[in-house]
């Protein structure tokens, strides 16, 4: 769409693309042609009634003055201007930081947003496109001429200046530029990180024990299933004898571009390429693996359990999850414990309990009990007059601390005084006589 000039009024003219104005190059172009944009030609053959696109802005004066410059990066309304062009983003803010921040914590800012929501990492519905502004942003406050043009102009400025938002059309290409010096992001974004080495995926298996095989450790055979490298391709998943070629549908880029016009202008859609998997690469699959490099298989290893290891704990297993792609190194094997309860003993942290039942007699007289510990049998000694409800301690009869097996916990040994509901003759006739003797200590004492 251009602007025609006729006497003092501008006018756009459908059919034909936004053009910059004569008298000013340094205006934004207007970002869409709207069909709503009607135009009437008056008896004296001025075109002069129009509607205004709503991502613009506008206004016809007889004035030939240029627009004030501020800083700001959306144009602002002044006497003499001809049109005026409204940015939708803020690429600080996009970054999150100020408008003088220096080049070095621009590129902070943007590594670390670009990490946090990478596509390949951050899996939120608007990660994506969250990407790609930030991308869009750093293109433009990284570079010095775009920078300075944007603060003046505003991002309609760029694309009227003819410089568009930056020279990369691929965010991901971006991304992998600026990463390729810091280690990449294990396989994340762009051709060259999906054709690198890649790491496997790390498995897991559920392992239960007993209640003393969790408390002194023990050492198991377990059965897993995973990804191995294929032996017939050598894990490069093409058929032996076979060479790879350049994937017709991305030409070797791995992603493919969709453009969608709009009201608002041209969007862009970056997507893995589904012909060859994002690669950029095509080749015939082996057939036994059918194109992966990997193919499952069952293994059997030894586990070393620690002791003192309670449910919920996590061993981590190097190396033993599934192997890599493209020669990448194995992920690792995460075993969780799930640990059976004894019917007698319970635990607590490092320390076991145990409830001890004694007559009311040994509760009065005192005895030795024989006490279930993790280590056999052992006695114990209930002193005499041990109240109902009384805890004793076994010092070092509970679990090891983990990764510290010569340091334990204590079993605690709660005193259950047991009261007979029944009672013979001769027993009732003896607590009797037992409480007329209370009775009569209890009067003396008084005196």
């Amino acid at each position: 769409m251009a602007l025609l000039q006729f006497g003092g009024t501008l006018a756009p003219k459908l059919g034909e693309k936004p053009q910059l104005l004569p008298r000013s190059p340094a205006l934004a172009r207007v970002l869409c042609a709207d069909p709503r944009f009607l135009v009437s030609k008056n008896s004296t053959g001025v075109r002069s009634k129009h509607l205004v696109a709503p991502t613009a802005s506008l206004h016809s004066r007889t004035s030939s003055r240029l627009l004030n410059h501020g800083s700001s990066p959306r144009f602002r309304s002044r006497r003499g201007s001809r049109f005026i062009v409204r940015a939708d983003a803020d690429f600080y803010s996009v970054l999150g930081v100020s408008r003088n921040a220096s080049k070095s914590e621009i590129k902070s800012a943007y590594r670390k947003l670009a990490r946090s929501y990478h596509p390949d990492v951050n899996k939120d519905p608007g990660a994506e496109q969250k990407f790609k502004d930030i991308s869009n942003a750093y293109e433009v406050l990284s570079d010095d001429e775009k920078r300075s043009i944007y603060d003046k102009y505003g991002e309609a400025g760029l694309k009227g200046a003819g410089m568009g938002t930056g020279d990369y059309s691929n965010p991901f290409d971006l991304f992998e530029s600026l990463f390729e010096g810091f280690g990449g992001m294990g396989g994340m974004g762009g051709r060259a990180a999906r054709n690198r080495p890649m790491q496997g995926d790390d498995e897991s298996y559920n392992l239960v024990l007993n209640f003393k095989e969790a408390v002194f450790g023990v050492e198991k055979e377990i059965e897993i299933t995973r990804l191995e490298g294929c032996n017939t391709c050598d894990g490069t998943g093409a058929k032996p004898g076979s060479k790879p070629t350049t994937c017709k549908t991305c030409g070797g880029q791995g992603q493919v571009v969709s453009s969608t016009r709009t009201p608002l202008g041209i969007f862009q859609q970056v997507s893995t390429c589904n012909t060859c998997g994002g690669t950029g690469e095509f080749s015939t699959p082996c057939n036994t693996c059918g194109g992966d490099g990997r193919v499952r298989k069952t293994k059997r290893i030894s586990l070393k359990v620690p002791a003192g290891v309670d449910s919920g704990s996590r061993l981590r297993v190097r190396s033993e999850g599934n192997a890599g792609r493209r020669g990448g190194p194995p992920g690792d094997l995460y075993v969780f414990i799930d640990i059976l309860s004894d019917p007698v003993l319970k635990r607590d942290g490092t320390n076991i309990l145990y409830t001890c039942k004694v007559s009311y007699i040994d509760a009065i007289l005192g005895t030795t009990v024989k006490v279930p510990t993790v280590d056999g049998m052992v006695d114990l000694k209930i002193p005499s007059g041990t109240q109902p409800g009384t805890t004793l301690v076994m010092s070092k009869k509970g679990v090891p601390l983990l990764g510290k097996s010569n340091a334990r916990g204590d079993q605690l040994v709660r005193v259950q005084v047991e009261i007979p509901k029944r009672l013979s003759s001769d027993e009732r006739k003896l607590i009797e006589e037992l409480a007329n003797l209370n009775k009569a200590q209890t009067a003396n004492s008084r005196r």
